[in-house]
């Protein structure tokens, strides 16, 4: 039943879309589209979870629609079981979160039909068993979200996000297409069981899986291909920000894995020199991105990017050890990447609802208009601070456990047989390494810049703490990061499922051990112990406390602070985020974004402001976007001429293309 469930809950949801059409404009309809949003979010949960832990044999559904004598295929199985936890787990907070939060839209019957229909499609992505279906969803999963992205659609900025976000969802559409027509053969096999059964050869499954890494990888927000994430996650509503960072890009994941671990047939090793490759760089450049941004949902918008890379790194070393024979090994890594498409979905879902909290109280994005919002905006900065950390990846929370493990199945790779690989993989560990140290930085000037010191602007002062409904799914998901850091066994053990059905082996049991630990490889080898970390933690804690305030002196001193040469007392001495970036862009900066500072100093005497302007530049976006966008505007151009053609120009430029095509085609038969 649990399959059937999860298909009704879809089909809600698409009634819900219709109703929403109906009672957009009603007062009341904020409240019943993300409450029942909610409920059905919840049912589908509950079905997707007892699948997942129930180990239970694949689920399959025909349902006659779509294509005709094909219909449309469905299957739940244990990948898709997990990944649509992730989707109803991020669409109840969402929609938890959007009861308060949708109180402040402005154009209410722009989202609410669009919002409903969004969920319905990530759903469908997830369950759909053959090549039809899985695109028909994904098109549908896009088009959806794009509505959302334009909603606020007089804003300029909007509309051109929502153009670029379009044009790469198509593209990545087209790569995924190819990749499905390949693995379907001449003889149509359209549907994943024949995929399967059909074994495609060495060379059909290395195309398939560098298309199926282009389509679903322009999604995700792979680099070069994440040009439209950090202009389309800002622009929509924050709620819809949060499924499209932590949910929908997993759904792009899980594209990829089914694509490469389950349909193109067993993998060659050098799958994952390219897909280790690429991950590295977008792990690295995904956080020097963020560390540059002032803006604080285009700041997350970019760690979207380097977490997604820290995700195909697990899966490209999954690739490798597998394809060497290492099983073991690749479930580790498989089971790491698995664990941070859920911790990622969980605290970047709470990051955005917590900078969605504060665009609500201030009405500003930008960090440089924010400030001192600790003390007007108290539980939203500890929910807040706990996404920080997580991302962070520091204990005791669940950020740390998944990246952990990925440096685990790092350590394994002296014992892959590939000179190759040897050499790659290290590479890909110090930049992984490289880039947790700059995303702890990045959010130590995100969360010190938005809620320490005092506030820069009235907007900022005047703030207020958010509502109920916003601090109930902020509390909530803040609770699971702790959870899934201090207990992480329960949740690598419910992976298990999915790491034997698609690598064969499974990671030792986790529950049982002392301290509830876990034991990836072997306890003389490493073990973590988040719940005794946990505990060391809140102790040692509580005992510095209590001895500084016992034994510390209650001696009243006064005396001036420390000005720090400017006497005056002024929001705008205090650091900026672009003093928090400065070392690192000029580490980084002059070499990968050519940074360059004019600095315009006036002589002695004159009583003009100093000015320094910093201008950065996007490598990707003017070496490759840049240029095709001005060839396809040349070719426009000349292409325009034809609108002109007189009817019997028309005539002959059909009649010679006609005769082209039959000259092609008595040249291929």
């Amino acid at each position: 039943m649990t399959l059937t469930i999860a298909l009704g809950c879809a089909a809600a949801l698409l009634a819900l879309a219709a109703f929403a059409v109906a009672i957009a404009r009603s007062q009341a309809a904020t409240r019943v589209v993300y409450f029942a949003s909610m409920v059905i979010a919840a049912i589908s949960l509950v079905a997707a979870a007892s699948h997942l832990l129930g180990i239970v044999e694949p689920l399959r559904l025909r349902l006659s629609l779509g294509v005709p004598w094909l219909g449309a295929h469905f299957r739940l199985d244990a990948l898709s079981a997990f990944f649509l936890v992730v989707v109803d787990l991020g669409a109840a907070s969402a929609s938890l979160f959007a009861l308060g939060y949708g109180e402040h839209e402005p154009a209410p019957e722009r989202v609410l039909p669009f919002y409903a229909a969004f969920l319905a499609g990530m759903t469908l992505v997830v369950l759909a068993d053959d090549a039809f279906t899985f695109l028909s969803s994904w098109e549908f999963m896009s088009l959806t979200s794009w509505a959302l992205v334009v909603s606020h659609h007089r804003v300029a900025e909007n509309i051109r996000a929502g153009y670029v976000y379009l044009v790469m969802a198509s593209f990545g559409t087209l790569g995924l297409l190819l990749a499905f027509g390949l693995l379907a053969g001449p003889d149509g096999l359209y549907t994943f069981a024949q995929m399967r059964a059909a074994h495609p050869s060495v060379t059909l499954g290395s195309v398939a899986l560098i298309l199926a890494l282009i389509g679903a990888g322009s999604k995700a927000g792979i680099v070069p291909l994440h040009v439209w994430l950090p202009l389309a996650h800002p622009a929509a509503p924050s709620h819809v920000s949060a499924l499209m960072s932590g949910v929908m890009t997993k759904v792009a994941v899980y594209g990829f894995v089914r694509i490469a671990f389950d349909l193109a047939g067993g993998p060659v090793w050098w799958w994952s020199i390219v897909v280790l490759a690429i991950a590295g760089i977008t792990t690295v450049m995904g956080v020097l991105y963020a560390l540059m941004q002032h803006d604080l949902k285009r700041l997350l918008a970019y760690h979207s990017v380097e977490n997604i890379g820290i995700i195909f790194i697990g899966l490209g070393l999954a690739l490798a050890f597998k394809a060497h024979g290492m099983a073991f090994a690749a479930a580790l890594a498989f089971t790491a990447a698995l664990l941070h498409v859920f911790n990622h979905s969980l605290f970047k879902s709470l990051l955005f609802f917590g900078a969605g909290a504060v665009v609500t109280a201030t009405g500003e994005r930008d960090m440089e208009h924010l400030g001192g919002l600790i003390h007007r905006m108290p539980q939203t900065a500890f929910v807040f601070l706990v996404g920080c950390v997580a991302i962070s990846a520091l204990p005791p929370l669940n950020g740390f456990v998944s990246e952990w493990l990925t440096f685990q199945a790092i350590l394994l790779s002296p014992q892959l047989p590939s000179w190759g690989l040897k050499l790659m993989v290290p590479a890909v560990g110090a930049l992984l390494a490289l880039s947790a140290a700059l995303a702890a930085a990045c959010f130590v000037k995100a969360y010190g810049v938005t809620f320490l010191g005092r506030p820069r602007t009235p907007a900022a002062e005047a703030a207020a703490e958010t509502d109920r409904f916003s601090l109930a799914a902020m509390m909530l998901l803040a609770l699971l990061c702790l959870l899934a850091g201090i207990l992480p066994g329960l949740f690598i053990d419910a992976l298990a499922p999915v790491s034997s059905a698609l690598i064969g082996e499974r990671m030792p049991v986790q529950i049982g051990g002392q301290w509830l630990s876990i034991v990836p490889i072997a306890a003389s080898r490493s073990s973590y112990d988040g719940l005794l970390v946990f505990l060391f933690m809140i102790i040692s804690g509580t005992l510095a406390a209590v001895a500084i305030h016992r034994l510390a002196s209650d001696r009243l001193r006064r005396g001036p602070a420390w000005d720090c040469g400017y006497p005056d007392s002024s929001p705008a001495t205090q650091y900026t985020t672009m003093s928090f970036a400065q070392p690192i862009r000029r580490v980084f900066g002059t070499m990968v974004f050519q940074a360059r500072e004019h600095g315009q100093m006036p002589p002695p005497g004159d009583t003009r402001a100093a000015r320094l302007e910093v201008e950065l530049h996007d490598p990707v976006w003017e070496s490759i976007y840049a240029p095709i966008i001005a060839g396809i505007g040349i070719a426009a151009d000349r292409l325009n001429r034809l609108q002109f053609l007189t009817i019997r120009q028309f005539l002959s430029l059909v009649f010679a293309a006609l005769i082209i095509l039959l000259l092609v085609l008595a040249i291929w038969s």
